[in-house]
This record gives C-alpha cells, sequence and structure tokens, in this order.
C-alpha cells in the first residue's frame, strides 16, 4: 500500500513528466512566422466585402432612382464605414483570445512551479 507522501510524489511527477512533454511536443502548423496571414486576410475580406455590398445597394437605388453616382458614392462610404467596425469588432476578438491565452499559461507555469516546489 502506497503511503500519502509517496502519492504525492507521484503526482508531482506525472505533472513534470507532462509538463516536459508539452515543451518537447512539435509546434502546431499556427505557431509559424506565417500563420497570422489568415487573420490578416480576413479583415481586408470584411473591408471589401463592406464596400462592396454598399457598392451594389447604391447602384441598385441609382438605377432604380436615376440619381447618378450619388447613392452609389453614398452606400459605399457606409460601407467602407462598416467593413472597418467590422476589422476593428474582430482585432478585439483576436485580442481578448490572446489575453486569454496568455494567462492560461501563466497558470499552468505557476501550477508546475508550484508543485516542483513541494
Amino acid at each position: 500500500m502506497a503511503d500519502p507522501s509517496d502519492d504525492a510524489r507521484l503526482k508531482a511527477l506525472e505533472a513534470r513528466i507532462a509538463a516536459a512533454k508539452q515543451a518537447q511536443a512539435p509546434k502546431p502548423h499556427m505557431e509559424e512566422h506565417y500563420s497570422q496571414a489568415h487573420l490578416a486576410w480576413r479583415m481586408v475580406i470584411e473591408l471589401v466585402a463592406g464596400m462592396g455590398i454598399g457598392f451594389g445597394i447604391g447602384y441598385g437605388l441609382d438605377w432604380l432612382l436615376g440619381t447618378g453616382p450619388w447613392m452609389m458614392v453614398l452606400f459605399m462610404l457606409l460601407g467602407f464605414v462598416a467593413g472597418v467596425k467590422t476589422m476593428i469588432r474582430s482585432a478585439h476578438e483576436l485580442q481578448t483570445k490572446a489575453a486569454a491565452q496568455a494567462e492560461r499559461q501563466t497558470q499552468a507555469a505557476a501550477a508546475v512551479d508550484a508543485n516542483e516546489k513541494d
């Protein structure tokens, strides 16, 4: 039968082994130097989509009402503003996810340090 001190030492050893395996694990594809490119493309597409939708609505209204390019210009500007707003929202979302991940990593490192000290 195992002593309580042996159980604690075994758990500490398991935590150290898990931390060592995690440190030696190959980096996922997302951590390579070009991994953030898809996020930049997402933001560009959001901006262009907003402007494209604004262009379509404005052109359609100009065609129906015979007002010349005024509606197209107005709705392209509104589409640009909507695209920028969406880009800012996406950037905030990414920043929040990165901060949460950094906090989890800090807590995991603190837990490993506390186990090593015991």
